[in-house]
């Protein structure tokens, strides 16, 4: 019953904001909620408070104990949704399918693929030596099994 009321509550916090959208949320059997978050334009840490409080605010402790956690995906964690990769546009990724992986960037996202290009050097089809080719990938998402955001410090 916790749960339901929770995804209820979350549900109606996520509305008053649509640039923010859910990536994880998970009830434990001794009532710790935890809900992850992401964001078009990224989360902020008011972002995170705005969902806490729409939930703890509307939950009674008296009724049932509970702990709650409401966290970003941050900028490691592996992307799960086609909403994920849209705001990446243009950043490098990571990207590992059933038989490859690739890294390179993301420069097109849709509801049924993304597009991967980067350069790569190539033997020269005659003669010796190597030729800096352009290349792309084009990966349906039912193919992807991890992506991630590549971070350089």
């Amino acid at each position: 019953m916790l749960k339901e009321k929770v995804k209820e509550l979350l549900e109606k916090g996520l509305e008053e904001d649509p640039s923010l959208f859910l990536i994880d949320f998970t009830v434990s059997p001794d009532n710790k909620i935890k809900i992850v978050i992401d964001g078009d334009d990224g989360v902020t840490v008011n972002d995170c408070i705005k969902i806490s409080r729409a939930i703890e605010h509307n939950l009674d402790r008296e009724e049932e104990d509970f702990s709650l956690e409401v966290a970003s995906a941050g900028a490691t964690a592996p992307m799960v949704m086609p909403r994920q990769y849209k705001k990446n546009i243009g950043r490098k990724l990571e990207v590992e399918t059933s038989g490859s992986s690739f890294e390179g960037k993301l420069t097109q996202a849709n509801d049924e693929y993304i597009v991967l290009e980067w350069k790569a050097r190539e033997p020269k089809p005659v003669g010796k030596g190597k030729v800096t080719v352009q290349k792309r990938e084009e990966i349906p998402f039912s193919d992807i099994k991890k992506a991630k955001v590549v971070l350089k410090f």
